[in-house]
């Protein structure tokens, strides 16, 4: 495993992160949700990445459960607050009421003091910035969580929070933004401004919900058992790449995964690491052994050639669009 440091901080973080958004409480029984995270210990990976929204707060609880017993001072434990846990009207979004509660719940269902980033799961309109960020310092200052980040933020709402968090003395250090080479929405705006402001990326789907991984083919219904098929799994978020021109491309790709003595997950994987604000890839799994097989991913070196070949092949499916970061106008 190789590590980078998070933005400019002084945090190292694995390349290759483990998260649970769509697998732990939900798809994945918790054997097998056990049984990958100990796949992610036995190859490294330090970095695991959860919010109290997966799975109805059951993702939190289920890594807890499997890091327990971990040495904490050798793990780097992220999660999230904004979206709904409960039915109430301040179940939700980040006015300090919900964010200084749901903190505590996080860390119950952790089993830990401490959480090393608490991140801002989407940007909310409903409450003033300051007030956001003002509960973060609190949980700082207290040592519940010793960095802060955020999660789909626009360009210039991480410049006010980045401005905000230093008035404040708290470390605002990384943005969570979906990123692959069919998504690069981020290109344009997001990455210049955190490059500047010393805030790294820690990318999610990278394999684009599985789509890069070659295995949906173009004229052919979805593998039984796959995403796709998967109303709970996230189903309605791949969707927009399972089309014939999408995956006849994608198929494309795999001469030059081969070329490179990669799987298609790895060279997927890889791509994203190639950009220098990218601090880490998030990964999940359903079984061990995708882990064992992502993380070879780490410490790869893609040559120009083959970046540019990967572009020619993707470039007119590729979205770029920067509007298409987004956050809710009105709380979920």
């Amino acid at each position: 495993m190789e590590f980078r440091h998070l933005g400019r901080s002084g945090l190292m973080v694995s390349e290759i992160s483990y998260g649970n958004w769509i697998t732990h409480g939900s798809q994945v029984e918790e054997d097998a949700a056990l049984a990958c995270v100990r796949a992610a210990l036995d190859t490294g990976i330090t970095t695991f990445d959860t919010a109290d929204v997966y799975a109805g707060t059951r993702a939190e609880e289920v890594l807890g459960k499997a890091l327990a017993g971990e040495r904490r001072e050798g793990l780097e434990v992220f999660t999230k607050v904004y979206w709904p846990t409960g039915p109430g009207r301040n179940d939700r979004g980040l006015s300090r009421k919900h964010i200084m509660e749901s903190i505590d719940g996080s860390l119950r269902r952790l089993r830990t003091d401490y959480v090393d980033l608490y991140q801002a799961h989407r940007y909310d309109y409903s409450t003033p910035l300051e007030e956001t960020m003002s509960a973060f310092a609190d949980i700082v200052h207290a040592g519940k969580a010793h960095y802060i980040g955020v999660s789909e933020w626009k360009a210039s709402q991480i410049r006010e929070a980045h401005q905000l968090a230093r008035e404040l003395r708290i470390p605002l250090v990384s943005n969570q933004p979906q990123y692959s080479m069919l998504w690069r929405v981020i290109e344009t705006e997001v990455v210049p401004t955190s490059e500047e402001l010393g805030i790294g990326q820690i990318v999610w789907s990278p394999m684009a919900q599985g789509v890069l991984s070659g295995k949906y083919l173009p004229g052919q219904p979805p593998p039984a058992g796959s995403r796709a098929t998967d109303e709970k799994s996230g189903a309605g978020f791949i969707a927009q790449w399972l089309t014939d021109e999408v995956l006849t491309r994608v198929q494309r790709l795999k001469p030059l995964a081969e070329q490179a003595g990669l799987t298609m997950p790895q060279l997927a994987i890889a791509w994203v690491l190639q950009n220098p604000n990218v601090s880490s890839a998030i990964v999940g799994a359903s079984r061990p052994e995708q882990v064992h097989d992502n993380v070879k991913a780490a410490g790869v070196k893609l040559d120009a050639d083959l970046l540019k070949a990967i572009d020619e092949i993707v470039e007119p499916v590729t979205e770029r669009d920067a509007a298409k970061t987004e956050s809710p106008a009105q709380r979920p």
